[in-house]
């Protein structure tokens, strides 16, 4: 019998009502870095999704991007992200923490003590970066010293830590898009010689090492890993070899017996995929659960993955104008249009004034069946 986008599923212990997922999604309406009742709005309202992923959420100061981003690395933000959890929960939702450093893709502007971001080699990266004073151009970034990753992996233990007192369900580690785990595993960016770079293992190591650290705090069947191995992302990274980096990665984690991984299957940018891969093959490599994601736009599209080779699907642009999106789905109802022009407005346009279906009127806001 055919899966159903509406069949509930098991992410580790945790039991989901659907198999849909809300994607983590950057909205940048943060400001100081601590969540307030705006976002807990946000989430609460899209909490019918099986599983909430939070945006990207940083794990320290310096891993900080740009302005108006959540951290999860101090006491203000630590009880800002607990008004939201809370009112994820009171409303039947669950919800994980993405928790994430920008490595490079970051400006002294942004970094405290206006310091160089850091990556995993001094390889200048295109393109620009936000900032408190316009986009600018980003920087070649400072090397990162095998002690200053042994650091690093220990703000990931802490920021770990910290989601678990703010009340989350489990955390999803971002070594995707670009940001510096995925620095450190594609080889564009990681051209390192020593025990962090050089083979897919060596360039593995790093998110290894943070994954470990992470399930000394959560169980693993509580532990997500958000992977975009094609995506050449707005900062242009790549690999020569992504099907077996891939490959390799999914085998370490399933020694670890995390619960899930997430992976951003194709580009999300105007630019095309860097390569096409079999995902249903490499889905193979994987013991736990596998998460589709990435332009899932109808519940037949996303039904078709979950004969293929998906357990679960991430959606993420139609949650941001539909925050009952699992309902308009299954009753084939119309969906919002998004409001391009607010995705990162500083207050609720675009984010929290979305309608709600008109439960009185469901015939009305049916479409044919897809």
């Amino acid at each position: 019998m055919a899966r159903s986008l509406f069949d509930p599923a098991s992410v580790g212990a945790l039991r989901l009502p659907s198999r849909i997922v809300m994607s983590s999604m950057s909205r940048d309406r943060s400001p100081g870095g601590a969540p307030t009742a705006l976002n807990a709005t946000y989430y609460a309202q899209r909490a019918t999704a099986g599983l909430v992923v939070t945006e990207s959420t940083a794990i320290s100061a310096r891993g900080v991007g740009w302005p108006n981003t959540p951290g999860i690395y101090t006491e203000a933000q630590v009880a800002g992200w607990r008004t939201v959890t809370d009112a994820v929960h009171r409303a039947g939702g669950r919800i994980f923490s993405q928790l994430w450093h920008c490595g490079r893709n970051s400006h002294p502007l942004t970094q405290p003590g206006g310091v160089l971001p850091v990556g995993p080699s001094a390889i200048l990266p295109p393109g620009t970066i936000r900032t408190a004073e316009g986009r600018k151009p980003l920087l070649v970034p400072h090397e990162l010293s095998a002690a200053e990753i042994a650091g690093i992996v220990e703000e990931y233990r802490t920021a770990a830590r910290n989601a678990l007192a703010a009340g989350f369900d489990g955390v999803q580690l971002h070594a995707g898009n670009g940001f510096l785990l995925d620095q450190f595993l594609r080889d564009s960016a990681n051209r390192r010689t020593d025990a962090y770079g050089g083979s897919e293992r060596n360039r593995c190591r790093f998110l290894i090492e943070v994954a470990k650290a992470v399930c000394e705090i959560w169980s693993p069947e509580r532990v997500g890993v958000r992977f975009s191995p094609t995506n050449p992302t707005i900062y242009h990274l790549r690999d020569s070899d992504p099907a077996r980096l891939l490959a390799t990665a999914l085998e370490m984690l399933s020694e670890l017996r995390i619960a899930y991984v997430d992976v951003v299957e194709g580009s999300t940018t105007a630019e095309p995929a860097t390569h096409d891969l079999d995902y249903p093959a490499l889905r193979g490599s994987f013991s736990g659960v596998y998460v589709a994601n990435n332009g899932f736009t109808s519940r037949a599209q996303a039904e078709r993955a979950l004969a293929s080779h998906a357990d679960l699907i991430s959606f993420g642009r139609l949650f941001i104008a539909n925050p009952d999106l699992p309902r308009r789905l299954k009753i084939g109802a119309r969906m919002n249009p998004l409001n391009q022009d607010e995705l990162y407005s500083p207050d609720h346009r675009g984010y929290t004034d979305y309608p709600f279906l008109d439960h009185n009127n469901e015939q009305n806001n049916a479409t044919p069946a897809q």
